[in-house]
């Protein structure tokens, strides 16, 4: 009972009952994409790959320079909720400064294995740099179990795929980055995950040694995260600084596991400005 108080995330906002806050964060997001889609020119359901859930929506900048960089957006929703059309909330301060927007579709559970969903979201950025050029450099940002798919991309061996995308930043918001204790918890019903795939999948477990020009990463976490999210971005902060990678770690006042990543959309955000 205790894990699972530590893995709901709705239980720790000071703003709005568990009940309503997953309502009200669903609210928020699909109507700042709605905003984001009608001022910005976008690509939606881009195909990278042959899966029913493996689509892209892309936001141009409104001034596209000869190169662009590019922030992907991998959303949360434990991997089995949410999805890519409202994740667009965070696209207009950035397109309007000459950043591209990606928000990233993957297969949730329970059609989607955690291994599979790792590797579709490597998958999709190997098709944005086969397919865009003109990208200079690739921002990660990942919320909640977006987050660990963003931390899982920073381990990833490129060599099997024959390209190198050039990953310089990634902001990962109130992130899981050892999934053990989930097994134990309701979050695991729909996942079905075993010990040995949650092993597999646990950033905390596949930190590489950082290569010399590796990317910087930028943990943040929410005062009104739960104890055990906050342990864990100090945990896979650490972890990461001991391999020689450029990490800070943001811990983020006045804000819970939702709002931190809803205030995307607002220009002078911290997070946004970052």
């Amino acid at each position: 009972q205790a894990l699972e108080d530590q893995y709901s995330p709705s239980r720790w906002s000071p703003r709005l009952d568990r009940d309503t806050i997953i309502d009200a964060h669903l609210a928020v997001t699909a109507a700042g994409t709605e905003r984001a889609r009608a001022s910005a020119q976008t690509l939606l359901h881009v195909p990278y790959g042959n899966g029913v859930g493996e689509k892209l929506d892309i936001y141009f900048p409104t001034d596209p320079s000869e190169t662009f960089p590019v922030l992907v957006y991998i959303h949360g929703g434990y991997w089995q909720c949410l999805s890519k059309d409202d994740s667009g909330f965070a696209a207009p301060p950035l397109v309007s400064h000459g950043v591209a927007v990606v928000a990233v579709g993957y297969d949730i559970a329970p059609k989607g294995h955690m291994d599979a969903m790792v590797l579709q979201v490597r998958r999709s950025l190997v098709f944005l740099v086969e397919r865009y050029p003109r990208i200079r450099g690739i921002y990660l940002c990942g919320h909640s179990a977006g987050a660990h798919l963003a931390a899982m991309v920073l381990s990833t061996d490129w060599t099997e795929f024959q390209v190198v995308p050039d990953i310089k930043g990634a902001v990962l918001v109130s992130g899981v980055y050892d999934l053990e204790p989930i097994l134990h918890t309701y979050v695991n019903d729909a996942l079905n995950m075993s010990q040995e795939v949650a092993q597999r999948n646990s950033p905390m477990r596949c930190v590489t040694p950082a290569v010399p020009a590796a990317c910087e990463v930028l943990v943040a976490v929410a005062q009104h995260d739960s104890p055990e999210f906050r342990r864990q971005s100090q945990e896979y902060s650490q972890a990461l600084r001991a391999a020689g990678w450029s990490v800070s770690l943001l811990d983020l006042a006045g804000v819970d596991h939702f709002d931190i990543i809803e205030k995307l959309s607002e220009d002078s955000y911290i997070l946004t400005q970052v």
